[in-house]
């Protein structure tokens, strides 16, 4: 008798975890859809991406450096036939940007990146 009770018991706690979890991401997923707010499920899916995409080479300089990151997000590229890129903001203001494929830093507004990226000078004339 004691046994069953117990396993009435887990299957309840199991079904209430699983419901809410549930209702959270449906309900995520349905603000998302209504064009509101970025979604539980998706900042966790670009947490994860972020981890797996890493560049530990990527603060190679003073600013700019891992421990200043304050975002890092997936974007379209316009510029380069609709592919994806990712830019990641630090807290100083600055920003570096990586093809989503190589890793390659194509975008910074860091001084010190733009010999990186081919830009001698800043002047366009």
């Amino acid at each position: 008798m004691k046994s069953s009770v117990l396993i009435l018991i887990a299957v309840v706690a199991v079904l209430l975890v699983g419901g809410a979890f549930a209702f959270v991401f449906m309900h995520d997923i349905a603000d998302v859809a209504d064009g509101g707010d970025y979604g539980t499920f998706n900042k966790v899916a670009d947490k994860v991406d972020q981890v797996t995409t890493s560049d530990s080479s990527s603060g190679s300089s003073d600013s700019g450096s891992g421990s200043d990151i304050i975002s890092e997000a997936i974007e379209y590229n316009g510029q380069n036939d609709g592919g994806e890129y990712r830019e990641v903001t630090y807290k100083d203001g600055g920003f570096r940007q990586y093809d989503k494929e190589t890793g390659e830093l194509i975008g910074s507004s860091y001084d010190e990146d733009q010999e990186k990226l081919g830009v001698v000078d800043g002047n366009l004339e």
